[in-house]
């Protein structure tokens, strides 16, 4: 029992002599500040190393996305308790106009690591669909991941006007007579943003395609669609920068979403190899039917075609499997290697532009002979 008194006694003592020293106070808090960040750091490592033992690639995605918004959230907790300590114990100083700031302090910091857990979501859809995802899924994801963070954000703001004490009925009401001023002043920004937004809605590329336009100099690969600007790699490897608005007013082709590429080609033979040209047509079109690399649910065509002013022309319209531009042109190249090899088994070859003079024999008559200028004297 006596023991028991002196500790509490010893106890009041300290505290009392901590309360009269305020910088052992401060300095106490700051200790107590740095061990507590210290616990919270090994315990985010031990959740990593945890998470990274896993298959499940989403913890991973979770722990990284509330990783930093904890240690920011952290020391704004410690500034804040900080702030009430010295502003209002040591200096009783009112702070009535700052009671917003924790609030909104909380409500930034929840929506930042919202945003970030939507970018780790996003990125690993994608990483965990692979290949099973084309590019039009791919444009959704990223379209909705976007669309998601714009709300997110907008919906933040909002918030925190509201805690702040602004009208955010009012400043819509503001925002419906300016904005007319406003849609002039912007009215190419605001045009780039609604073509970034029919861009994320309708579909018609995502980052990675290859798109050219008719209409336009335009082709290459879809690097970024930023919200005013769509960034594309020329096949010269130039960045090419266009207006989203542009999009809306030009037609636009996506050869990356081909599901086939076509061969069609015309082959002319000699007119003295007319008798095989029936046989050749036929062993041509068996041979690309038995082709592994020929999609033969597509229209194979070989025909003779056409009497050429120089040649027997027959042509192969057919699809081939892949999309792939390297591998089309080595599928295409060995396709006509071996239509070579079975017009030179039949004993024909390929007719190259000729022309044939009929000249008759015997003296011609002088009328028929052609006229020749007198050469000069020298």
């Amino acid at each position: 029992m006596f023991a028991r008194e002196t500790a509490v006694l010893t106890q009041d003592r300290i505290f009392s002599w901590i309360q009269q020293n305020s910088w052992l106070e401060a300095l106490v808090f700051a200790s107590a500040a740095a061990v507590g960040y210290i616990v919270l750091i090994s315990v985010i490592r031990r959740l990593q190393h945890t998470s990274a033992a896993t298959r499940l690639g989403w913890d991973d995605v979770v722990v990284t996305a509330v990783r930093a918004p904890l240690q920011l959230g952290y020391w704004l907790a410690v500034l804040m308790i900080a702030w009430q300590w010295l502003v209002v114990v040591q200096f009783d100083i009112a702070t009535d106009w700052a009671d917003w700031i924790p609030q909104t302090t909380l409500l930034f910091v929840g929506a930042w690591t919202l945003h970030r857990l939507i970018i780790g979501f996003e990125a690993e859809l994608i990483r965990s669909k692979g290949a099973a995802l084309d590019s039009t899924a791919i444009a959704s994801i990223h379209a909705v991941a976007k669309l998601t963070r714009v709300i997110l954000w907008i919906l933040v703001i909002l918030t925190a006007l509201q805690g702040v004490g602004v009208s955010v009925s009012g400043l819509l009401a503001f925002g419906g007579i300016g904005g007319i001023a406003v849609g002039f002043a912007a009215k190419d920004l605001l045009s780039n943003f609604f073509g970034g937004m029919s861009i994320y809605l309708d579909r018609p590329f995502a980052p990675g395609d290859w798109i050219r336009s008719p209409d336009r100099e335009i082709e290459g690969t879809v690097e970024d669609i930023g919200w005013r600007l769509t960034r594309i790699r020329t096949f010269d490897q130039r960045p090419l920068y266009i207006p989203n608005s542009v999009f809306s007013q030009i037609s636009v082709e996506n050869p990356s979403r081909m599901r086939n590429r076509r061969i069609y080609e015309t082959i002319g033979l000699r007119y003295q190899d007319s008798a095989v040209v029936s046989d050749i047509v036929a062993r041509v079109h068996q041979m690309i039917l038995t082709h592994e690399e020929i999609d033969t649910t597509r229209t194979l065509i070989v025909n003779f075609n056409s009497f050429g002013p120089s040649s027997l022309d027959f042509f192969i319209y057919t699809f081939t499997k892949t999309t792939d531009w390297v591998r089309f042109h080595a599928i295409k190249q060995d396709i006509m290697l071996r239509v070579l090899e079975i017009i030179h088994e039949a004993g024909a070859d390929i007719a190259f532009p000729t022309q044939t003079l009929h000249w008759h024999q015997g003296d011609p008559s002088p009328e028929n002979l052609p006229s020749v200028a007198p050469e000069p004297s020298v």
